[in-house]
């Protein structure tokens, strides 16, 4: 089993009216995706989200609420288990990395269209149903 953790990454939008979601372009998958990654050796759920959100978007944020965990497979079919937290982005600057070429902030509509999978729109659908951000 594939142990992840990853974040609803949001902040307020510029205009001050509703939320924007941070959505990552992985170029060696060339796959739209909520930023998410491997647990490290003895490293929990949680400090893996909010490590995995800093490495991949360069923004540090406090997590909240708990959301679903996203079960599936891999294409080698090996079974992978992602835990996911709501998370305000408190500060920092996204500049493309080995990893990540591209971050984009989104209305929660244009997140869902943009992502490629659909445990990451569902996770998104949940974020939406079950946090408070007014």
């Amino acid at each position: 089993m594939i142990r992840a953790a990853g974040c609803v990454l949001w902040r307020r939008s510029p205009s001050g009216e509703g939320i924007e979601l941070a959505v990552i372009h992985r170029h060696k998958h060339a796959d739209w995706s909520l930023p998410k990654g491997k647990l490290e050796d003895a490293e929990d759920a949680r400090e893996a989200a909010l490590r995995e959100v800093l490495e991949e978007t360069g923004m540090t944020c406090t997590l909240g609420a708990e959301l679903p965990t996203a079960r599936y497979e891999v294409a080698d079919g090996r079974a992978k288990e992602v835990r996911y937290w709501a998370a305000e982005a408190t500060g920092g600057a996204f500049e493309p990395n080995h990893e990540v070429d591209r971050l984009d902030w989104l209305s929660p509509t244009d997140a869902r269209a943009r992502l490629t999978y659909d445990q990451d729109k569902e996770i998104v659908a949940a974020f939406l149903a079950t946090t408070a951000t007014d």
